[in-house]
């Protein structure tokens, strides 16, 4: 089965540089102004781009109007797909717990089975273009003038 990574660190910083990018998602923005807005280094916000781009959701191109973009619309790209390309690969994962033997434990195991597969179904749902909406519509709801984005 397919584990897409939880909500860690790495993953929140590169959804939020990932939200960035879709606000305008055919302008190039440079790793070094993606890292200002969110107050990272840019190295380490660089190594997150990069396994991004690896995995097809962003496009590279080097020089001084150079930077990353979105390579597809931010509605065809699924978180699911986001924190899977973020997960290191088999090999760098801890090793697994022993599984608990007692009738209990396989009960506590097959919830956890339950509650990732629901996870993962529900993170294929939600694309880039719903945190983008989230975004303005937070954005709009704290607006002085109280304004409003219905779906």
């Amino acid at each position: 089965m397919e584990r897409a990574a939880r909500l860690g660190k790495q993953e929140i910083h590169a959804l939020k540089a990932l939200v960035v990018l879709a606000l305008e998602p055919a302008a190039w923005k440079s790793v070094t102004a993606l890292a200002a807005q969110q107050e990272l280094p840019a190295a380490m916000l660089e190594q997150l781009l990069l396994r991004l781009r690896r995995a097809g959701l962003l496009e590279s191109r080097r020089g001084r109007l150079g930077g990353y973009r979105l390579s597809q619309a931010p509605a065809a790209i699924p978180l699911k797909t986001v924190l899977l390309a973020l997960t290191p690969p088999q090999e760098e994962r801890p090793e697994p717990v022993m599984a608990d033997p007692s009738a209990a434990g396989q009960v506590a195991a097959a919830l956890e089975r339950r509650l990732q597969r629901a996870l993962d179904r529900e993170l294929g749902l939600i694309s880039l273009e719903d945190l983008l909406f989230d975004l303005r519509s937070t954005r709009a709801g704290l607006d002085e003038e109280g304004g409003l984005m219905l779906p």
